[in-house]
């Protein structure tokens, strides 16, 4: 059995030792909007029937118009993000990468899942995480150096003003997008690569047939076609972003930065502070590299109360 790597989430395991049901906690381990994409009805042969080209097709077409794709870089959607990431290094050239730390551990350990060589020198293939998981971090396109070049823009949605898309048409580049946390539907497993059609077609291969299943295909299609919801989301996000870092200060955390979908806080004592907000059924995220720093996800609008109350 492979070793459980460090992660957000684990709801079950933190009511275990705390107590209480799964359905009395609240998560903010994560960095999911906690005001998804409302989920009309959609057609029932979604789920009986196996996925047809047409369904593919609409689903890149709205992908392409939301993050404005270049035509001459190839689209391809995915059971996750996290599905990418770890096929990827089998179809990619080279022995070596070089991964910025801290980030997000799946990249790291997919390389070495596939025996590449990490390093913080000169590297065939470099990964970037942008904007940076914890901590926010952004990603200038003048230190995008190594001629394969993986962006995750997993986080971006929030900042598409950010997005380093005009990338995607330049050989060698794969940029990765999630739909899951921007629109708050994290259990529906859809991610996008796109980028190098060399590069995109091999991972097509590796993925097979009707890699995304039927409801995720069409809920993606409309929930990219949604603009209006988008432009809300974002601006309902940095307000609440803010007002998450004067709450933390306030009870004597010093804010570190992350996204308008999760904040980084240094604190005296990391432990200290999950053990108390888990004695009030909130989970954060604390990690194994730091004994200060604490993530937070933001609260859904029922959920600030019981964090204040915590704090």
């Amino acid at each position: 059995m492979s070793k459980q790597r460090d992660h957000g989430g684990g709801i079950d395991a933190a009511a275990a030792k705390w107590g209480g049901q799964r359905q009395d906690w609240v998560d903010l381990s994560t960095g999911i909007n906690p005001v998804p994409y409302d989920i009309a009805d959609f057609p029932a042969d979604s789920w009986t029937a196996l996925p047809d080209r047409a369904a593919f097709d609409a689903l890149e077409l709205a992908a392409r118009r939301f993050w404005s794709i270049p035509d001459d870089a190839s689209v391809l959607a995915a059971p996750g993000a996290s599905s990418i990431i770890a096929q990827l290094p089998a179809i990619l050239k080279g022995t070596s990468v070089a991964i910025t730390k801290p980030t997000y551990n799946e990249h790291e350990a997919a390389f070495l899942a596939n025996r590449w060589q990490p390093t913080t020198g000169s590297a065939d293939v470099g990964v970037v995480v942008h904007p940076n998981n914890p901590d926010g971090r952004i990603w200038a396109e003048h230190e995008l150096k190594t001629q394969t070049q993986i962006i995750d823009e997993s986080f971006c949605d929030v900042t598409p003003d950010l997005s380093h898309m005009l990338l995607a048409k330049k050989p060698g580049t794969v940029i990765l997008k999630s739909f899951g946390k921007f629109w708050g539907l994290a259990g529906l497993r859809l991610g996008f690569a796109i980028g190098d059609p060399d590069i995109i077609a091999k991972l097509a291969t590796q993925l097979g047939p009707w890699q995304v299943s039927g409801p995720a295909l069409d809920i993606g299609a409309r929930a990219l076609a949604d603009t209006d919801w988008a432009s809300n989301a974002r601006s309902r996000l940095a307000t609440d972003a803010i007002r998450l870092d004067a709450l933390m200060t306030h009870a004597g955390a010093q804010a570190l930065g992350g996204t308008d979908l999760f904040r980084l806080y240094r604190t005296n004592n990391a432990q200290d502070w999950q053990d108390r907000l888990a004695q009030n059924q909130i989970w954060s995220r604390i990690f194994p590299y730091s004994d200060h720093w604490l993530r937070l996800g933001l609260p859904a609008p029922s959920d600030w109360d019981r964090l204040e109350a915590a704090l």
